[in-house]
C-alpha cells in the first residue's frame, strides 16, 4: 500500500511568530521527504497559496484561524476566514467553503489561544479533526487529553509538528494510504494513517516569542 508522507498543522513567514521563506519552507519539507503538506498560517492562507505555487508536492490551503473562543483550523479552504468570530460562526464559515474543522492543541495548558472548553463543546458537532498530537504540547497528559476527548466523542486525530522553525519540520507526521487532494479523501484515509511522533523541545516557545515581538518591533 502506497503512502503519503503528511503533515496538516505548518506556518512560515505568513505567520507572526515565523521568519521561515516560502523557498527554505519548501527545501526543507523535500529534504525530510514530505509528500503532502498542509500550511495553516495564522489568520491568513497567503502563505499557503505562495506555497502551493512552488511546490513540487499536493498542498492542503489551511488557515490557524484565531476566533473569540480560541484557535480553529480549517483546511482545504477557498479563502481566509476572518479572525475574532466565536467559534460557531468560524466553523460555519469553514464548513461554507467545504472545508475540514480541526482542532489544535485543545488541552495545552500553556498556550494563550487554546479553545475554551464550553467553545469546544458547542461546536463539536462541526468538528472533523482532534489534534491528538501536538509536537509543541509541553505536557504528555495534555496530548492524552486530546486523544481521549476525541475517543469520546467519536472524532478523527492527527499528529502533527505545528513546525515554526526549519528544524521541527518532519518531526511528527502521518503516513497516509494515498489520497486524493480533497477533502473526502482525505477523512476516508486519515483513520488508516500511522502516526510518527517526536516532542518538540519547550524551549521552542521561547524562539516563537522573540520571533513575534522581533517582528512587531520591525513593523514600528
Amino acid at each position: 500500500m502506497t503512502t503519503l508522507k503528511t503533515d496538516i498543522h505548518m506556518h512560515t513567514g505568513f505567520s507572526p511568530d515565523s521568519i521561515t521563506s516560502i523557498e527554505h519552507f519548501m527545501m526543507k519539507c523535500l529534504e525530510k521527504g514530505l509528500e503532502c503538506i498542509a500550511i495553516t498560517d495564522h489568520n491568513t492562507i497567503d502563505g499557503a497559496i505562495a506555497i502551493r505555487d512552488i511546490s513540487p508536492i499536493p498542498v492542503i490551503i489551511g488557515e490557524e484561524v484565531k476566533s473569540r473562543d480560541g484557535d480553529i483550523i480549517g483546511l482545504f479552504l477557498q479563502e481566509t476566514v476572518p479572525e475574532g468570530l466565536s467559534a460557531l460562526e468560524t466553523v460555519k464559515i469553514i464548513k461554507s467553503q467545504g472545508g475540514i474543522v480541526s482542532i489544535p492543541h485543545p488541552f495545552d495548558h500553556f498556550r494563550r489561544l487554546v479553545i475554551r472548553k464550553e467553545a469546544l463543546n458547542e461546536i463539536v458537532n462541526y468538528v472533523d479533526i482532534i489534534e491528538g498530537f501536538n509536537a509543541r504540547n509541553t505536557l504528555h497528559r495534555d496530548n492524552i487529553s486530546a486523544k481521549n476527548f476525541a475517543s469520546e466523542h467519536n472524532l478523527l486525530t492527527a499528529s502533527v509538528s505545528d513546525s515554526h522553525t526549519l528544524f521541527e519540520i518532519g518531526n511528527t507526521y502521518m503516513d497516509i494510504p494515498t489520497f486524493d487532494n480533497n477533502p473526502s479523501a482525505f477523512l476516508k484515509n486519515l483513520p488508516k494513517a500511522k502516526h510518527i511522533t517526536n516532542k518538540t523541545t519547550p524551549l521552542i516557545h521561547v524562539l516563537t516569542t522573540l520571533t513575534r515581538n522581533y517582528k512587531k518591533l520591525r513593523r514600528i
